[in-house]
């Protein structure tokens, strides 16, 4: 039985035992409340919400201040009518959008030779066997040479060279043929890094289970190394094809009518910069999403490898 106690008021009250504070605030046993989330979980949800508020009005507040800024300036109205006219934006949306379809076009061609030329380089820079050196360093002074050039330059090396010194220009394709060469070429030079660091970031304890296992030098790679690395690189490389999205309309030099190509055309004959802006929104709304992709893919690795993160 309970102690029983008497009041001032002569009631007689049961003190009964302490009560757990998960009963009290209607928690079930585990931490579990009745919506099913455990304390913990609550928390976590107020702070996004409270985040997610007070960044929506930092955003719209900056934004407010940002265009009575611009608006307020003595040149605006010059300035919009040179880029953001309206008349011209409508004549230009669908010329520059049908040419814009040859931009995605290369990015998705010049993607998947990428990611299979950067893997093999990155194996190659990454052999340990002597007899393979040759093969390392010739991977080695390919991708130093490769990033040390700018991608425009060697727009104008290979696509204008190669195309003079086998004296075609309808060679597998022209100048648009040997620019997409050329964003490979370049680009699995960047990628094959990305790779080298992730086969590099797998301890020495796995390879030497591998092998205690009985699994050769390529089976170790296949099974064990490459899975764990392509995993933790994925991120960075979404950020690398961000950057050839964008850079696929540098291809435009060599004489490809193309989303920019188009923009530059339209804007010879208007006098006026607005097919441009045209140009850039289109590659805005494909480079956002991407990038947003990788933002979820580097939280999704974080999540798994470090648990929750600190706001």
């Amino acid at each position: 039985m309970p102690p029983v106690t008497r009041t001032d008021d002569g009631a007689d009250a049961i003190a009964s035992a302490p009560v757990a504070s998960g009963a009290v605030s209607g928690e079930m046993p585990g931490g579990a409340g009745n919506d099913g989330m455990t304390r913990r979980q609550r928390y976590e949800r107020r702070q996004l919400v409270r985040s997610v508020v007070t960044a929506s009005a930092s955003t719209v507040v900056f934004a407010a201040v940002l265009v009575f800024v611009v608006s307020r300036q003595e040149k605006w109205p010059d300035v919009k009518q040179a880029f953001f006219n309206g008349g011209v934006f409508g004549d230009s949306f669908s010329p520059i959008l049908h040419a814009f379809w040859l931009d995605v076009r290369i990015f998705l061609i010049c993607a998947p030779c990428i990611l299979v030329i950067g893997l093999l380089v990155s194996l190659a820079r990454s052999t340990r066997s002597p007899v393979l050196f040759p093969v390392r360093a010739l991977a080695t002074v390919y991708v130093d040479v490769t990033r040390g050039v700018p991608v425009i330059l060697w727009i104008n090396l290979i696509g204008f060279g190669v195309v003079a010194l086998i004296n075609s220009r309808s060679f597998f394709g022209g100048y648009l043929f040997w620019g997409g060469v050329t964003l490979v070429w370049t680009y699995s030079a960047y990628v094959s890094e990305v790779f080298r660091a992730g086969i590099e970031s797998i301890h020495e304890s796995q390879r030497a289970g591998a092998r205690s296992l009985g699994l050769s030098t390529w089976q170790t790679n296949r099974h064990v190394v490459i899975p764990q690395a392509v995993r933790r690189v994925v991120p960075p490389l979404m950020n690398d094809f961000v950057s050839l999205q964008k850079d696929v309309a540098l291809v435009s030099l060599l004489g490809p009518v193309e989303a920019l190509r188009r923009a530059d055309v339209i804007q010879d004959r208007t006098f006026n910069f607005t097919p441009f802006v045209v140009a850039a929104l289109l590659f805005v709304c494909v480079s956002i999403p991407l990038t947003r992709l990788a933002d979820h893919l580097l939280a999704k690795e974080r999540r798994r490898t470090s648990g929750t993160a600190v706001r």
